[in-house]
């Protein structure tokens, strides 16, 4: 099974084909960045529109048990997530009708300070606010997975003990190997690993050590030795694979419309579009080479089908159902 934890491609009948051609059962996508509730209904309903016209490709995701459908028909399941809290606004009511319209994941932040919580972009990071945990409180109740991705440190391990259900990174790698700022210190990892989270690694080159030239050899060692710090049950991939994306969306995606300068973010100001893509890794038919290499790197087989989409799909079965009133989260796992 192959589930990758988030994806922000330009959505087209041959990136959907690719999914089908690399085998991959489900993919986290991201609908929202700086996206109001409105907007992003409308993108809800374009993605209805997706699967209308492809219905032998995609499916629309809501539980783990359609991951399971979708790999028995030969089909992607799609799962909505959003890289911002925009989406709910300012309305705490808004979250509940996100997730009945199939959102399974948002993140508290991204890059900046917002209502909830802190971004890994700002100079001083000051945890989760008050509006943060009450939001938190009710993603646990409803079923939306708490997604620290593009936070800052004091805000994740904040994240981490406030939230009653497990928490997420989908997209990020260890900050002691390559240490870009949207990467994790070994403290956030650890406090994931044992909290019951999930980190999806990610293989956008600026989060990569040495960039569009990592290799596959030393991208696999980095999961070998990560599965020893949190466990290789609780990691899985989060390629943050942006596909036929054009550089004008990078724009969008840092800048929003919060400055009118222009925020170039992580990588260098000199290029300001989307890197190029290491080698062996180019779209959603290269799963197979991470998975040939995370066996290389001595990595088990049941570790390595944990790594690729077990792992996810335990992590889904436990996260997308909301819980009944006044139930602890692990009352309703053990049902």
């Amino acid at each position: 099974m192959i589930i990758d934890g988030l994806q922000y491609a330009n959505w087209s009948e041959k990136v959907f084909r690719q999914m089908r051609e690399g085998g991959v059962d489900a993919v986290h996508v991201t609908i929202v960045y700086h996206e109001t509730f409105r907007e992003t209904v409308l993108n809800i309903e374009d993605w209805n529109r997706w699967f209308e016209r492809y219905p032998d490709l995609i499916l629309h995701g809501r539980t783990a048990a359609d991951v399971v459908l979708a790999k028995e028909t030969g089909r992607t399941a799609i799962f909505f997530g959003s890289q911002n809290p925009s989406c709910m606004e300012d309305d705490i009511g808004l979250v509940e009708i996100l997730h009945t319209l199939g959102l399974r994941f948002m993140q508290l932040t991204y890059n900046n300070q917002s209502l909830l919580a802190c971004g890994c972009y700002e100079d001083e990071d000051s945890g989760l606010t008050r509006m943060g945990r009450a939001v938190v409180a009710e993603m646990n109740r409803v079923g939306l997975v708490v997604d620290m991705s593009h936070s800052g440190e004091r805000s994740t391990l904040e994240a981490i003990e406030c939230s009653t259900r497990p928490i997420a990174i989908t997209h990020a790698n260890p900050f002691n190997w390559h240490p870009a700022k949207r990467n994790k210190s070994d403290d956030v990892l650890k406090a994931l690993g044992e909290s019951g989270g999930m980190l999806g690694f990610s293989v956008y080159p600026h989060h990569l050590r040495h960039g569009s030239a990592c290799s596959l050899d030393d991208f696999c060692g980095m999961i070998a030795r990560t599965a020893e710090l949190m466990g290789p049950e609780r990691i899985g991939m989060g390629s943050d694979l942006c596909q036929d994306q054009p550089d004008s969306v990078v724009h969008w995606m840092r800048n929003g419309r919060w400055t009118k300068d222009v925020d170039y973010g992580e990588g260098s100001a000199s290029t300001p579009g989307f890197p190029e893509m290491p080698s062996w890794f180019a779209d959603n038919r290269d799963f197979g080479r991470i998975a040939a290499g995370l066996r290389a790197s001595g990595l088990s087989e049941a570790d390595v089908a944990g790594i690729m989409g077990n792992n996810w799909l335990r992590f889904f079965e436990e996260s997308f159902v909301g819980l009944q009133a006044g139930a602890h989260p692990d009352s309703q796992a053990a049902e």
